[in-house]
């Protein structure tokens, strides 16, 4: 799991099939400290997040499992949402 910042939102001309339904969000790596790690990446939504969210993404093939259509190529899809941090 990647913890993450969503920074903002991705919108394509053109999208595969396997894709049709799927909000594209654009999302900045985070510490344990929310500080900015490396360059901000394009991740699926699976599940409702909003740009301010601090999320974990799934990566590799555990990215495609909770997307509408299972055989499709995502390689980053948002999964949870963090409410708190104590």
């Amino acid at each position: 799991m990647i913890p993450g910042k969503v920074i903002g939102r991705l919108v394509a001309s053109q999208r595969l099939d396997a894709f049709k339904g799927v909000k594209f969000l654009l999302v900045q790596p985070i510490d344990e400290r929310s500080e900015a790690v490396g360059k901000p990446v394009v991740a699926c939504d699976a599940i409702g997040a909003n740009v301010g969210d601090r999320v974990f993404m799934a990566q590799g093939r555990e990215a495609t499992f909770p997307l509408p259509d299972k055989f499709n190529p995502a390689d980053l899809t948002i999964v949870a949402i963090v409410d708190e941090i104590s």
